[in-house]
């Protein structure tokens, strides 16, 4: 399996069925990763995934990391903790677990959600502004995206509910090709992370309030009046594309972590239009990410793009890999079984996620893409296995 594109960046950000719409471009040599949605589950499987690429050496190779969702939480920790971590000793882990494990647990031991959604209805403030509280509180504090590293691009992407385009956050400008592009934003990391994690209807939508002084002028804009600028109305990122693929289309290799459930069959979908629309939701995101992962793959498979998949409900005998660490089926399913939520996850279920997400992470990385590279010593947390 190998991947990338090329990324409309000053065009278009039409919703592609598949990855592969752009395949013939030209396209840029660098690496992205990708680190899709999927709450504190995808959050901890994708925790364990950086682990294993900052132990291979990897993580200085990057040029971009397009983040969504549960992905966005690590990755917006991940952006504002870089400079420090790309200069630690690869040796020990304690850099890694200091500046980035230890603060993700923390977070991944406290449910968010329902308070939020509670709070929210009972007091004044949106339940998105709880989010990004807890967000702040926890990870960020009143970091910006001015904070990010200019190298490499970190990637936050939301999605526009007024314009149905994506909304994407970086350290030079946020934009949506439809609406315009503000440079420079001084949007709190908390809020844009909100953002990209504001699943709906309950958590949806984050509110961004704009003046019409903050956009730059463009004539290829489409929607410039104040009712789609000044008041943006975002929801979360998987809505339109739950891999964060999008805006990793330019470069020729595209390394993916996709910590999304598989999708679960019911024979009898509850009737009430409140849990109905929760599974219209879950069909609706399940088809537009299987068309896009088949993009992918089908690219890596024609050697049009390099790079590496894998996920959270992968087996670990896909790969076939010398050396792997052993994650029995029956072990990985359930930590794929894991709802999507915002929720405490007990210490034995979090490391079981980061050790699975490291794990498989090593396996894909070293089958499909780097052959070189050297097996792990053991689990993260061995004891604790998968």
């Amino acid at each position: 399996m190998e991947l990338a594109g090329k990324e409309s960046e000053g065009v278009s950000d039409s919703i592609a069925p598949t990855f592969s719409e752009n395949s013939k471009a030209k396209k840029d040599s660098g690496i992205a990763l990708c680190l899709s949605g999927g709450g504190y589950r995808a959050m901890l499987f994708h925790t364990g995934s950086i682990w294993r690429l900052y132990k291979m050496g990897l993580l200085p190779e990057l040029d971009r990391i397009s983040s969504v969702s549960g992905g966005s939480i690590l990755a917006g920790l991940l952006g504002l903790r870089w400079s420090r971590l790309v200069t630690s000793d690869l040796e020990s882990d304690n850099a890694f677990t200091d500046l980035i494990v230890n603060p993700i647990r923390a977070l991944a031991s406290r449910t968010i959600d329902i308070p939020a959604v509670l709070l929210g209805f009972l007091f004044p403030g949106s339940i998105s502004s709880r989010i990004s509280g807890f967000y702040r509180k926890y990870l960020f504090k009143r970091s910006t995206l001015q904070d990010f590293p200019d190298h490499p691009r970190f990637v936050i992407n939301s999605a526009n509910l007024q314009s149905g385009a994506l909304w994407r956050f970086m350290k030079p400008y946020m934009r949506d090709w439809k609406v315009g592009e503000v440079k420079s934003p001084s949007v709190q990391i908390a809020k844009a992370v909100a953002a990209s994690s504001a699943f709906p209807p309950f958590l949806s939508p984050t509110v961004l309030k704009l003046k019409q002084s903050d956009y730059e002028e463009n004539q290829g804009d489409l929607l410039v009046s104040d009712r789609y600028r000044k008041r943006i109305f975002l929801t979360d990122a998987g809505v339109y594309d739950n891999l964060g693929l999008e805006t990793a289309k330019r470069f020729q290799t595209v390394l993916v972590s996709d910590g999304g459930a598989e999708f679960e069959h019911k024979a009898k979908p509850a009737p009430n239009w409140l849990l109905q629309t929760y599974r219209v939701l879950q069909v609706i995101d399940n088809q537009v990410g299987s068309l896009r992962k088949t993009g992918l793959i089908g690219e890596y498979k024609s050697s049009e793009r390099e790079g590496a998949y894998w996920s959270i409900t992968s087996g670990m005998d896909d790969f076939k890999v010398k050396d792997a660490l052993p994650c029995s089926d029956s072990g990985t399913a359930q930590l794929a079984a894991i709802s999507t939520r915002l929720k405490k996850l007990d210490d034995q279920t979090q490391e079981r996620l980061i050790n699975w997400g490291y794990a498989v992470c090593d396996a894909a990385i070293r089958k499909f893409y780097r052959d070189d590279l050297q097996s792990p010593d053991g689990f993260p947390y061995p004891e604790a296995e998968v």
